[in-house]
């Protein structure tokens, strides 16, 4: 009696979970309800519960997955270091039973217990991850050790969240998985693009050589609420100049393209991957194919903010990738993903997120913004 009367009281809290065995629940007509049935739908919650760690948890992206996680029921570790990102990103998180906030540096070890890791943690605006290049180097290998190091001993599935600079500034455009990029191994940007493509490598070697239940997305340039104003990206700080009165600093003339992803659609796409097939390691590219020149974007931007602000021209930074667009055919065939929220709808609700703060509370991590 006592394992029905907590499958009653756990119903309402995990809504989306189903009993296993049937007879848990409503019996079999013309026999007596097990005695041990309620264990089955008990074990069942229990089963489907995780303990996932997101390394760069309190970032843009990582508390945005965060969130949806917990909201999914499952225990969630965060872990950062608050380098780039800032501890109001989940502080609505911390009142949460299912929820754990830790202030560590990835490139240490640390032992806990999981069952899965996404390794969102690294510094991703140039600006920022240039400021001390041989810690951003830092940062992508040594965090990948030791995340595949914990993978390996608790034998959990684990995410690298890789990136398009991978991809260097490409001469294949769009760019699909199989082209290798065309990288600056000894550029200002390398310390960023050549430690995530180490940190690939490193992931499947720990698959191929130890069994490590790996999987590697490709993200591609995102957006949202949560952007730190000062990260350096190029929508946060044209929303940030627009919305303060002052110039939209453009690089070059402008002529650059980006393709740009909502956060939600982003997340979901982490989430989807991760629960894909063990088969399917990737690497996954994840974006919007939707394709925009820098100074399209920033017409739009003074549309929607409503801004009198000119441009104001700067020289193309070394290395400055002049095209960018993900090939997402393989994300729609093995993880039925693709975005679905447009450039200008996922801009109104940044913009409104931007007006919602008080900038002066922000510091910027870096002078390099």
């Amino acid at each position: 009696m006592a394992c029905h009367r907590f499958a009653k009281r756990a119903k309402p809290r995990f809504p989306n979970l189903r009993p296993r065995c049937k007879a848990a629940t409503q019996g079999v007509p013309g026999r007596r309800t097990p005695k041990y049935a309620g264990l089955c739908y008990t074990f069942h919650i229990m089963a489907s519960i995780k303990r996932i760690l997101v390394t760069g948890g309190a970032g843009f992206l990582g508390s945005h997955l965060c969130e949806r996680l917990i909201e999914q029921g499952h225990d969630v570790i965060c872990l950062d270091n608050f380098f780039t990102s800032q501890k109001s990103n989940v502080n609505h998180l911390l009142g949460r039973p299912n929820f754990e906030l830790l202030r560590h540096d990835v490139t240490l070890p640390i032992w806990l217990e999981v069952d899965e890791i996404y390794n969102l943690a690294c510094p991703a605006a140039p600006g920022h991850y240039q400021y001390n290049p041989i810690k951003t180097m830092k940062t992508s290998v040594m965090g990948a050790i030791n995340v595949l190091g914990m993978a390996k001993r608790c034998r959990a599935k684990v995410l690298q969240a890789s990136t398009s600079e991978v991809y260097g500034d490409p001469q294949v455009h769009p760019q699909p998985e199989s082209y290798r990029g065309s990288v600056n191994p000894i550029g200002p940007r390398a310390c960023y693009d050549e430690g995530k493509r180490a940190a690939e490598t490193l992931f499947m070697d720990y698959h191929r050589a130890n069994g490590v239940n790996v999987r590697i997305v490709r993200i591609f340039n995102t957006y949202g609420p949560r952007m730190h104003p000062y990260d350096g990206r190029v929508i946060s700080n044209f929303i940030r100049q627009a919305l303060q009165g002052e110039d939209i600093t453009i690089f070059g003339v402008g002529r650059q393209t980006r393709s740009f992803c909502y956060r939600d659609d982003l997340v979901d796409g982490l989430i989807r991957m991760m629960n894909g097939p063990d088969d399917f390691c990737g690497p996954v590219n994840l974006g919007n194919p939707g394709e925009f020149t820098i100074r399209e974007l920033a017409e739009l931007v003074l549309k929607l903010t409503g801004a009198k602000s000119t441009f104001v021209v700067r020289p193309l930074p070394a290395d400055d990738p002049t095209q960018r667009r993900p090939d997402i055919t393989l994300a729609r065939e093995r993880l039925g993903w693709q975005p679905t929220v447009a450039l200008s709808d996922g801009l109104v609700k940044t913009i409104d997120w931007f007006r919602s703060i008080d900038i002066s509370e922000y510091r910027p991590p870096t002078p390099n913004y």
